[in-house]
Parts: C-alpha cells; sequence; structure tokens
C-alpha cells in the first residue's frame, strides 16, 4: 500500500504570515467577539463605540494609501513621456565645452529646433536638429519654431 505524498505536511503551500489587519480581519474579529460575548456581561457600549472609530479610521487610511500610492504612481511617468511635448519647439542654451561640459566663455546662446526626446539614466534627453543632445536643466528657453524665415 503506497500513502499518497500529497497529504504530507511539507508538501502543502505553506501560508505566510502577516502583520497586517485588513479591514476583513478587522470585521472577522469585531464580530467573532460579539458573538461569543457573555450574554449576562455583554461589550460596553462605549468600547464597541471606541472599536467601530478604529475600524472607520483604517478604513479612512487605507484610502488614503491608495490615493497616495496612485499620486505617487502617477508622479514616476517616463521623462520621454513628460518632456514629448517639446518636440517641434525651440529650446535656447548655453554652448558647453564638449570635454568638461563647463559653459564657455563668453557665454553663447545657441538656439536649435527639437526633433527628438530620449532617456538616459532616468534623466531625459534632447536630442536636436544641430546634432546635438542636451538635458532638460540646461534649457533657458523654449519657444515656438520661427517660421517668418
Amino acid at each position: 500500500m503506497k500513502i499518497d505524498s500529497s497529504y504530507y505536511l511539507s508538501n502543502q503551500p505553506k501560508r505566510e504570515p502577516s502583520s497586517d489587519l485588513g479591514k476583513e480581519e478587522f470585521l472577522q474579529l469585531l464580530m467573532a467577539q460579539i458573538r461569543n460575548q457573555d450574554p449576562l456581561d455583554p461589550m460596553d457600549d462605549k468600547e464597541f463605540i471606541a472599536q467601530m472609530t478604529t475600524f472607520s479610521s483604517l478604513e479612512q487610511m487605507m484610502n488614503m494609501n491608495n490615493s497616495i500610492q496612485q499620486l505617487v504612481h502617477n508622479q514616476t511617468v517616463s521623462p520621454v513621456i513628460q518632456y514629448s511635448h517639446m518636440i517641434g519647439k525651440e529650446v535656447s542654451y548655453y554652448k558647453l565645452d564638449e570635454e568638461s561640459g563647463e559653459i564657455i566663455e563668453p557665454k553663447e546662446i545657441i538656439t536649435s529646433q527639437v526633433k527628438a526626446i530620449s532617456e538616459k539614466e532616468g534623466f531625459a534627453v534632447i536630442e536636436l536638429e544641430n546634432n546635438q543632445k542636451i538635458y532638460t536643466d540646461e534649457v533657458l528657453r523654449i519657444s515656438t519654431q520661427n517660421t517668418s524665415e
């Protein structure tokens, strides 16, 4: 006779204990407490109200947590998408030394049209018609392209 190995405890899925008390668990505890209370010494009204207030606060905090998580998610939009509105615009920036990355003295302002936005190490990079690439923090001015020429 062979015993089915699926009956062994070691083969059963393990449930990880959680220190988080959710809305459902709180309600289950409260209902179990009400069901199992001593009928000759019922739960005090003030204690019941305090527990319901705690439950309401828990629910509000969970809703606030969800709202904050959604806000954080919305703030972490890709830099490429965040700066895509600049494509086709003209940007002005100081001419930089290609080796050191420092502003060349006397300061010379270069203007070129944005042809694309890319991303490098989490930062938006503006690709220009003059084949230069600059970071968004180098932009001095953004304008619509001159069509009067």
